[in-house]
């Protein structure tokens, strides 16, 4: 068993409750070793009784407080009497010791006269002149305040999360929430544990560096930078980074996320960010990591009709204010990460603020096969598993990705029962990741099955028939997700697209329709999906790339993402009209060329969606058998076994 280190874990606890609950049988305990004078009041007495009493000898001793009231204790003799039955039991059904009666006296000189004489006569045994002090009564009259003063401590404590010491936290609501990483205590990573990213970690790497030897760079007249800004899609590790960092640096670190900031109180925004910069600056040099920084660092005045967005743009103001301001300490560093830089405020993103935008990138080929090991290795895996194969199998995937078909894996080999988990379970990870589950309890009529088949084989086709498609690694018509078959390719990896490249690989994807037209002479809704893409792909050709020469070299494309509160298009209606042509003409010649491939082709066509209907599962080879090799593959090596 591990030693617990912390040595307030062993401490008891108190609640709030067992304390007011304690004070509230005090005061019952008091009042009933008092003799429970204070469970049940003495009955009221006149004088005229009291006299009959007092001349009967049926008091034992008088009490009078403040020479004004006075307090009855009867006999043991009298309590026997029917007149007394009401008084000579308390509320818990005992004998009552008294006081019995009370009622307030005249003159008190009077009175203490005739007590006087009724003890001399032997009818009274005692009596006695008090002053009024009763401090049970003082504390029960005081018990109510007391509860409501407890409550009112117990919810303000409540409100503060139970921590001591801060008050609730309708004081500590402009407290920065930021969490300190405590390199001691919690779970430590390092750059061994990013693979990939080698250009994202030499940059973080320099910053842990300046801070932890800055010296090596201000004797030259540097300056160490205020801010790094990771950039990049879902998934590719930009947080990762900010915990190598923490692991690495050995400098305080203050890890929050962006939505920290927001709060329906006006001005907490901006009180948090003062309140982080200060914690930062008295603990420098130290890191500030801000995730999702999107969320209070949108531009300004955008779309803010109602002005919603005043106190987001006040917490901005705070942000730019402290990043780079008057007073602003150089040996605080912040490092921010998000997915949206198109939306950042500009003045977030000059020099002087985040001087450094670093980009992380979806992983190429080698940069998985690293990744790949770093997740495999806590698997249970066969020997020799092959990382540079399985690399191959998941192209346009992140890091994240890649952690899930690993895990995803590892629960398809035990759902099997075996004891490893090998290269197919990676594969039905990946079908099962990017197709969806199989489902196995789907009707399909032999008329579905065909024409699902039909459709499938006629992108194989078509791809294969063309130089630039993807290479096919398999076609299945076994329904997975929202899809009836799937045809799986290993896209080639390229920084530049030509226009040729992108009409084969639109070419390919019309296949399955101009399969179904070739065979049936008439069309189905099952291309839903292919039609979305060739449309994107199209569009992207005539108002992206500027690759159409009706439209010319013209882009409308707006990378600072400003174009999306606009109500206007960049092009007139004229334009408009010529880009809807030059899509749909885009579109359709596509598709009457793959008519052609398939009209050449419609005997391998059939032959090879019979095997489909079989087997539901065609693979590479069997490609091969009906078409022949591709004249096209250049040192393509084999991706199925």
């Amino acid at each position: 068993m591990a030693k617990d280190n912390n040595p307030n874990s062993n401490k008891f606890k108190v609640s709030p409750w067992l304390i007011y609950t304690a004070i509230l049988l005090i005061f019952l305990f008091i009042s009933f070793i008092t003799g429970g004078s204070s469970l049940q009041e003495p009955a009221q007495l006149t004088s005229s009784k009291f006299n009959t009493y007092l001349e009967k000898g049926q008091i034992e001793k008088v009490i009078v407080y403040n020479k004004t009231e006075a307090e009855v204790y009867l006999n043991a003799a009298a309590l026997k009497d029917a007149v007394h039955k009401k008084v000579a039991k308390d509320v818990f059904d005992r004998p009552n010791k008294g006081p019995h009666y009370s009622f307030d006296i005249g003159n008190d000189q009077i009175f203490q006269t005739k007590l006087e004489k009724a003890v001399a006569e032997g009818k009274l045994k005692d009596f006695n002149f008090l002053p009024k002090n009763n401090w049970t009564d003082i504390l029960i009259s005081l018990l109510p305040i007391i509860i409501i003063i407890g409550v009112w401590i117990f919810i303000m404590r409540k409100m503060s999360g139970g921590g001591g010491g801060g008050g609730g936290q309708i004081f500590n609501i402009g407290k920065s929430k930021a969490k300190l990483f405590d390199e001691k205590t919690d779970i430590k990573t390092t750059f061994k544990d990013v693979a990939g990213l080698e250009g994202a970690k030499e940059e973080i790497q320099e910053i842990v560096e300046f801070l932890k030897n800055p010296e090596k760079y201000t004797n030259l007249g540097g300056k160490i930078p205020k801010g790094a800004l990771l950039v990049g899609p879902p998934g590719t590790g930009k947080t990762l980074l900010a915990k190598a960092v923490a692991g690495e640096a050995q400098v305080p670190f203050f890890s929050l996320s962006g939505s920290d900031f927001v709060e329906m109180f006006v001005g907490v925004g901006a009180s948090r960010v003062r309140d982080l910069f200060k914690q930062a600056k008295e603990k420098s040099p130290a890191i500030i990591f801000i995730d999702e920084i999107d969320a209070v660092g949108r531009a300004r005045g955008k779309s803010n009709m109602s002005g919603g967005n005043d106190e987001r743009e006040n917490t901005l103001n705070q942000l730019l204010t402290e990043m780079d301001g008057f007073g602003t300490n150089s040996n605080v560093i912040v490092l921010a990460a998000t997915n949206r830089a198109d939306v950042l405020d500009k003045a977030l993103m000059r020099a002087g603020r985040f001087d450094r935008q670093i980009f992380v990138d979806l992983p190429d080929i080698r940069e998985r096969a690293e990744i790949f090991k770093v997740h495999l290795a806590p698997l249970k895996k066969i020997e020799g598993l092959d990382t540079d194969f399985l690399a191959k199998q998941t192209p346009g995937f992140s890091g994240a990705d890649i952690a899930n078909v690993c895990n995803e894996a590892a629960l398809i080999a035990a759902r099997n029962n075996k004891t490893a988990v090998d290269k197919q379970d990676f594969l039905d990870a990946v079908d099962r990741i990017v197709g969806g589950l199989e489902k196995k309890n789907k009707i399909v009529t032999p008329e579905e099955k065909k024409a699902i088949a039909i459709h499938e084989a006629g992108h194989a086709t078509v791809s294969w028939m063309l130089e630039h498609a993807a290479p096919l690694i398999k076609v299945t018509i076994v329904p997975r997700g929202q899809s009836l078959g799937a045809a799986w390719y290993l896209p080639e990896e390229r920084l530049i697209v030509r226009p040729d490249q992108m009409l084969d690989e639109m070419c390919a994807t019309m296949g399955g329709r101009a399969a179904e037209k070739v065979t049936f002479n008439r069309i189905s809704t099952g291309a839903l999906s292919d039609l979305e893409k060739v449309t994107k792909q199209a569009r992207a050709m005539v108002t992206i790339y500027g690759l159409n020469e009706k439209i010319g070299n013209v882009t409308y494309y707006d990378s600072t993402g400003q174009s999306e509160y606009s109500f206007s298009k960049p092009y007139s209606e004229e334009t408009a009209r010529i880009i809807d042509e030059e899509i749909s003409l885009l579109i359709e010649s596509q598709y009457q060329r793959a008519i052609e491939i398939l009209e050449e082709n419609k005997d391998k066509l059939n032959q090879l969606a019979n095997i489909l209907i079989e087997k539901e599962v065609i693979f590479k080879d069997d490609l091969e058998a009906i078409f022949g090799k591709r004249t096209f593959d250049k040192n393509l090596e084999e991706v199925v076994s």
